[in-house]
């Protein structure tokens, strides 16, 4: 394949917030890739750019094409030429964007969708986060839940059937609760508890299986860094709890809600305390604690802390390392869940990414145009794939 054209630019994200674009010019067309950012980021991350959004740009664009084509990348293995030619000049976003667009180039050529040509078959099952509180919610007088997501997760026979039983669930979840609005996951907002969101959740399951059929399970994404400071400091209601605490708290609710999907429950740098929790059922998962990142996966592994896994393509960048992570845990069978994130675009990548790797499940969200954009090119493959 020769590119015949490489560059990136400035676009806005779903709040209105700038990131970047990376088009790659061949003889088949032009194949582009936009970056996400998160609003609420793990210290593990790698940094958005290595030296400023512009920066990155800059480097992109003064790419020498002679050199670049030089590299021969015929195969998603190559990447690794690409990564040490430009090592250390890009940040996570600009290098997924970068290395997502070369790939989507070579699969043309092969003249394959980018998903066929990394070589999956499996539709993950979709995470759509319903009620939201924490860091993406404001809530009615800035009173809100401490959690920041509440998810359900629907394993119907479908993609298709899936994403109809989330939206019957967010629908009804409007109107059970008191609603203060959608927050930048298109989540709708309220000023009730935690507990509250949680019984009015499981009012929901029973009216989805009576109804429909189906079984739907609850899951939360606690985020609890975004409120650790020593120690756990809830505001709604208010109290202050320490780890041991902490993780009594948490075991309770598993219980009492049977919560299938319970993400960073702790703060991101306690593993023992994940692998404490990781003895309950349910799938306990790490985000913030791992970061995408292979090394600090490992050391979860050894020490049993999590059984499942948030993937971030853009917190570690190299889409290399992000199939290292997808392989280590599907080598000691811990789940994958590929993920969006808060500040968004139209580009749905993680789709083909997702059935590219053979993730288990797809965290994008319910309502709006952009988590909509994942579902739809989700639903497109699965017809594919029954042809």
């Amino acid at each position: 394949m020769e590119i015949k054209e490489v560059y990136a630019k400035v676009v806005k994200d779903s709040r209105k917030e700038e990131t970047i674009k990376v088009i790659v010019k061949t003889s088949k067309g032009w194949f582009e890739t936009s970056a996400p950012s998160g609003k609420s980021k793990g210290r593990f991350e790698v940094k958005d750019y290595a030296n400023g959004l512009r920066s990155d740009i800059k480097f992109i664009n003064s790419l020498d094409l002679a050199e670049l084509n030089g590299l021969l990348i015929g195969k998603f293995e190559d990447l690794l030429k690409l990564e040490k030619k430009i090592r250390g000049q890009l940040g996570g976003n600009s290098l997924f964007a970068l290395e997502a667009s070369i790939l989507k180039a070579l699969a043309w050529e092969d003249g394959k969708e980018l998903w066929e040509f990394l070589g999956g078959i499996k539709i993950p099952h979709p995470v759509g986060n319903t009620i939201g509180g924490g860091l993406h919610s404001r809530g009615k007088k800035e009173i809100k839940p401490d959690f920041q997501e509440f998810l359900f997760v629907s394993g119907c026979r479908s993609f298709k059937r899936c994403v109809k039983i989330n939206n019957i669930a967010y629908k009804l979840a409007g109107k059970m609760i008191r609603v203060a609005g959608r927050n930048d996951e298109g989540a709708w907002e309220t000023d009730q508890t935690n507990e509250e969101v949680l019984e009015i959740m499981t009012q929901i399951q029973d009216i989805i299986k009576e109804k429909y059929g189906e079984r739907i399970e609850i899951g939360l994404d606690i985020a609890a860094s975004s409120f650790y400071n020593g120690n756990y400091n809830y505001k709604n209601p208010r109290k202050r709890v320490n780890k041991k605490n902490q993780i009594a708290y948490i075991r309770n609710l598993i219980r009492r809600y049977n919560l299938f999907y319970i993400e960073d429950p702790l703060y991101e740098t306690d593993m023992s305390g994940f692998a404490e929790l990781n003895k309950e059922k349910g799938f306990i998962v790490g985000d913030d604690l791992i970061a995408t990142n292979p090394e600090r996966l490992k050391k979860a592994i050894r020490l049993r802390a999590i059984s499942a896994l948030i993937v971030k393509p853009n917190q570690i960048g190299s889409l290399l390392k992000v199939k290292e992570v997808i392989n280590l845990c599907k080598q000691f069978n811990i789940k994958t869940i590929i993920s969006h994130r808060s500040g968004e675009t139209k580009d749905d990548t993680i789709a083909d990414l997702g059935v590219g790797f053979s993730c288990d499940f797809i965290k994008t969200g319910i309502y709006g145009k952009v988590r909509k954009a994942k579902l739809k090119r989700l639903m497109h493959i699965e017809k594919r794939l029954k042809k």
